[in-house]
């Protein structure tokens, strides 16, 4: 596989290194001039051009003003221009100058990489005018405040995949400062992650945000590491990238490790053919040692056949060494766009469904899966269907050597009721191949209620889920949600007080608050989460909701509260976060063969009663974490960041045991990684 890469790579680079080149916009009749004179032959055709046909406003003349107006404007990729700000009190004339702006002719566009991209100016316009001023100023004097004007710079950043059908790569602190845009924009709808880059192209410049970023780099080393990607070929209907990615982390933690490390080497291709179709594929091959309490959930999710741990949210390991572990990953997909309607998704990854920090529908905390998903918007309406392929990799289900398989169906509505409130509808279901069934394709209707389709194949044939979910936003900055979700409920029950077994459901409410108390880049955010005993479990053994023995919704199962505050400030490339989880979970108690609803692998069945089943039953432990990292973006292109972190995690459970010990862990890690993923180790 190594020796296979290397003539790619050479091939990728050679194309690469020769085809790095920088053009000036090229002015009507500046066609001859060589590279060295093509910006002041732009700047003289184009300033004489303004000039001759500017009508200077009578209120102008009348008050004599003597000044120089800056004008800020771009050509665009398509060699037009666009004016951005006029530096003027007199509205009149800040018309006018749009007004010749607009009668220009098209110009070639500036390239790089070999393809066209924007490029920013400022025209200095002297008044009195004066035709011959493109020939002799030849600098910009009184330039508007930069962060007032969030101007794009010249040498700005064009990323293909921001007009692209790729999905952003999901991390909340990335998502919630998108969270900010999506909320000014209309009909917007932001509880199915990841969005697919053309969607944010309608409420957010991600090329402009990025350029702000940009380091003034000549060489082509220095743009490679600071602004771009590795490799860029763009041809008439395609265009892929190539970059390699790295997670290289070394920490230590107040246990008999020596210490913590991990070590991810990757390699990522996307790209698009036509406009209508991208791909993606990102390869890691990862070795690493965890602080101690990660290392025991990890080894705690061991699957069948005798590797020693299941990596939480990456997969299955094998030993590395005598204490490490060794744990290769593959994600990919292929997204089409087939109009304005409809957008197609089929690959090996995750989903999440929600607008916070957790889910109680569908989070990203289990490992990626094979899955199928459909994006339909119309009107206020944006409809998804996922079908997903799941495994059980427990031994009891595991049948020579081969882990066993399940499916899932689901879909949620979000419906924009008005411009603040939003209210979404969700329902999924799982089953698995019992009698040779395999894929039911009766779950292949993307708008059937999948309830009457479980009671028609039979009482065990599936574990069906409902939930609702809901955001106000009060204005651009604040805005709530919650989710509620229904595993199974009882009517008479509800509101009893017994603590009937069978109400089981999940909860979540909370808020968000962007440019806090008037701090731009300043985002907060609480939560509260709970989930009732047996929730997400099922008294079939492979019907649970979980993949790869972890659960598909929150990271804790069931029984159990829990508050999650988070605080992101970003400047520049500079970065900051705290996030803070306090709950309290009910776990099985060694030793009492009873379930007590906090693991929702086991069977149901298994419970000591009907009623009196509260949450936090059973070995009821308290937990607290929490965590803070600081670091900066080396590059905006490929989400290269440098960090540092500080962890504490609190577990005191009620019984303590070998198998549940009082702990408080300390871990101190710094890094450098490509950040693609949530990747958060709060359980």
């Amino acid at each position: 596989m190594k020796k296979s890469l290397i003539p790619l790579l050479f091939v990728l680079f050679s194309i690469s290194l020769f085809s790095q080149e920088e053009k000036f916009p090229i002015y009507e009749g500046c066609e001859n001039k060589t590279a060295g004179e093509l910006m002041q032959c732009f700047r003289e055709k184009l300033t004489l051009e303004v000039i001759t046909n500017i009508n200077l406003p009578e209120v102008i003349k009348k008050d004599s003003v003597t000044t120089v107006v800056n004008v800020v404007y771009f050509v665009t990729k398509e060699g037009d221009f666009k004016v951005l700000q006029v530096n003027t009190p007199y509205e009149e004339f800040e018309k006018e100058v749009k007004r010749v702006f607009d009668s220009l002719p098209k110009v070639t566009p500036a390239k790089y990489n070999n393809h066209n991209i924007e490029m920013q100016f400022v025209l200095p316009i002297h008044i009195p005018l004066n035709p011959n001023q493109g020939k002799i100023i030849t600098k910009v004097v009184e330039l508007p405040n930069e962060e007032d004007l969030e101007i794009v710079k010249a040498d700005s950043l064009n990323l293909l995949e921001h007009h692209s059908q790729l999905n952003m790569p999901y991390t909340h602190s990335g998502y919630a400062m998108l969270d900010y845009h999506f909320a000014k924009g209309k009909n917007s709808h932001t509880a199915v992650k990841p969005y697919v880059y053309s969607e944010i192209e309608t409420y957010v410049d991600l090329d402009k945000q990025k350029s702000l970023l940009m380091k003034d780099e000549s060489s082509w080393l220095g743009k490679k590491l600071w602004n771009e990607h590795l490799f860029q070929v763009e041809g008439k209907d395609f265009w892929f990238t190539v970059d390699p990615l790295l997670d290289l982390q070394i920490g230590i933690d107040n246990s008999d490790l020596d210490y913590t490390y991990n070590n991810t080497r990757g390699l990522q291709i996307q790209g698009a053919l036509g406009k209508k179709m991208s791909f993606s594929t990102t390869i890691y091959e990862s070795q690493g040692r965890f602080p101690d309490y990660v290392n025991r959930y990890a080894e705690s999710l061991k699957a069948s056949g005798g590797n020693p741990a299941i990596i939480p949210g990456r997969g299955l390991a094998k030993r590395f060494k005598t204490d490490a572990y060794d744990y290769p990953v593959a994600e990919a997909y292929i997204s089409y766009t087939a109009n304005k309607y409809f957008n197609f998704q089929m690959g090996h990854g995750k989903n999440f469904i929600g607008d916070g920090y957790r889910s109680v529908l569908l989070s990203d905390i289990a490992s990626a899966y094979p899955f199928f998903k459909i994006n339909t918007s119309f009107w206020k309406i944006k409809y998804t269907n996922i079908w997903m392929s799941l495994r059980d990799v427990r031994p009891e289900v595991t049948v020579e050597g081969v882990f066993k398989t399940k499916f899932t169906s689901m879909h949620y509505l979000s419906w924009n009721v008005t411009k603040k409130l939003n209210i979404g509808l969700f329902e999924s279901v799982i089953w698995d191949d019992t009698n040779g069934r395999g894929f039911d394709f009766s779950y292949m209707n993307p708008i059937i209620f999948y309830h009457s389709i479980e009671f028609s194949t039979g009482s065990r044939s599936g574990n069906a889920l409902i939930g609702l979910s809901g955001k106000y936003k009060f204005n651009d900055q604040i805005s709530m949600y919650t989710q509620l979700m229904l595993d199974e409920m009882t009517i008479g029950e509800v509101g009893s007080g017994d603590g009937y077994w069978g109400n089981k459901n999940g909860f979540q409410i909370g808020a968000k608050y962007h440019d806090a108390f008037g701090v731009k880049n300043l985002y907060l955010q609480a939560e509260y989460n709970s989930v009732r005993p047996f929730t997400y479990s099922h008294n079939f053994p492979t019907l649970n909701y979980g993949h790869a023995n972890q659960p598909l919704a929150h990271s804790w199962g069931g029984n159990f509260y829990e508050v999650v505050g988070i605080a992101n400030y970003n400047y520049k490339r500079w970065y900051g976060k705290l996030k803070v989880n306090v709950g309290e979970k009910g776990f099985d108690i060694v030793g009492d063969a009873a379930s007590y609803g906090g693991d929702i692998y086991r069977d149901y069945s298994d419970r000591a009663g009907d009623y009196g089943q509260e949450i936090g039953q059973g070995n009821t432990t308290n937990i607290f974490i929490g965590d803070l990292q600081t670091g900066y973006l080396v590059n905006p292109a490929t989400n290269l960041k440098i960090f540092g972190g500080f962890t504490f995690r609190s577990f005191n459970p009620e019984s303590i045991n070998p198998v549940f010990e009082s702990t408080n862990s300390t871990w101190v890690n710094l890094g450098l990684r490509t950040d693609l993923f949530d990747w958060s180790f709060d359980f």
